[in-house]
């Protein structure tokens, strides 16, 4: 059974930075793209980040230039560094990876992480 863990949320100040990490475990053959959520009280989960197996990357505009989004192949893991927050990027964030597992193909989520930002 394939699991993503996410891992590194907390509470910070305005323009602080946090590192979320999230690594797939299970029998995993491949992974395509990985990506990050997020999730605010009352509102609709949302595309935060994403990255392909080959690098390319797309970003919301609310984080473009604030947020990046990498990924070790090697550990299945995929990583958000968040720079210069805000108390708007309060949420629960969330990972998803399109993958092939000995389930077949499927798009599992992991189980949120909460980040929030005082300001």
């Amino acid at each position: 059974q394939v699991q993503l863990v996410e891992s590194g949320g907390g509470l910070v100040q305005a323009g602080g930075s946090l590192r979320l990490s999230c690594a797939a475990s299970g029998v995993i053959f491949s992974i395509n793209a990985m990506g990050w959520y997020r999730q605010a009280p009352g509102k609709q989960r949302r595309l935060v980040a994403s990255i392909t197996s080959g690098g390319s990357t797309s970003y919301a505009d609310s984080v473009k230039g604030r947020f990046t989004i990498s990924r070790d192949n090697a550990k299945n893991t995929v990583y958000l560094q968040m720079n210069s927050l805000k108390p708007e990027d309060t949420a629960v964030y969330y990972c998803n990876a399109d993958l092939f597992s000995s389930s077949g193909y499927h798009t599992p989520w992991g189980q949120g992480t909460q980040v929030t930002i005082s300001s």
